[in-house]
C-alpha cells in the first residue's frame, strides 16, 4: 500500500515536468493552436443570443390605459377634433398640426413654438417636446 502511494506522487511530479519542457520548445505553435480554438468558440456564443432574439417575435399588445378613448377639451378639440381618441392618436394629431404649421424651432428641434391654438393648451409661448404630452394630458378627460 505504501509503495502505491509513493508511486502516484512521483507520476504527478513527472507529468508537469514533461508538459513544461515541450511548451518551451514549441511555444509559438502552441499559441497558434490555441487561437483558432478561441475563434471557433466565439461563433458558438454568438449563435446562442440569436435564438433569444428570435423568441420575442410575438406582437406586443398595447397597454389598455393608452388605448382608452378620452374626450379632448374645447381648446384641444380645435386641433385634434371633438371625437374621443386614445392618448396615442391625440399625440400623433398634435404632431401633425405642429409639422403642418412649421411650429418646431429650427435650431432646437425639441422646442415647439406655440401659435394661438397651442398657446391655449400649453399655457406658454414655448414648450419642450417631452413636456408637451404632460400639458396635453391635462386637456383630456
Amino acid at each position: 500500500m505504501a509503495t502505491a502511494k509513493k508511486a502516484a506522487p512521483a507520476k504527478k511530479a513527472a507529468a508537469p515536468a514533461k508538459k513544461a519542457a515541450p511548451a518551451k520548445t514549441a511555444a509559438a505553435p502552441a499559441k497558434k493552436a490555441a487561437a483558432p480554438a478561441k475563434k471557433a468558440a466565439a461563433p458558438a456564443k454568438k449563435a446562442a443570443p440569436a435564438k433569444k432574439a428570435a423568441a420575442p417575435a410575438k406582437k406586443r399588445t398595447p397597454n389598455a390605459a393608452f388605448m382608452k378613448a378620452l374626450t379632448p377639451s374645447a381648446a384641444l378639440a380645435a386641433i385634434v377634433g371633438a371625437a374621443p381618441l386614445p392618448r396615442t392618436d391625440v399625440t400623433k394629431k398634435v404632431w401633425e398640426y405642429i409639422k403642418k404649421n412649421k411650429l418646431q424651432d429650427e435650431l432646437q428641434k425639441r422646442v415647439i413654438n406655440a401659435d394661438a391654438k397651442l398657446k391655449e393648451i400649453f399655457g406658454k409661448a414655448k414648450a419642450d417636446m417631452f413636456e408637451m404630452t404632460k400639458l396635453i394630458n391635462s386637456h383630456l378627460k
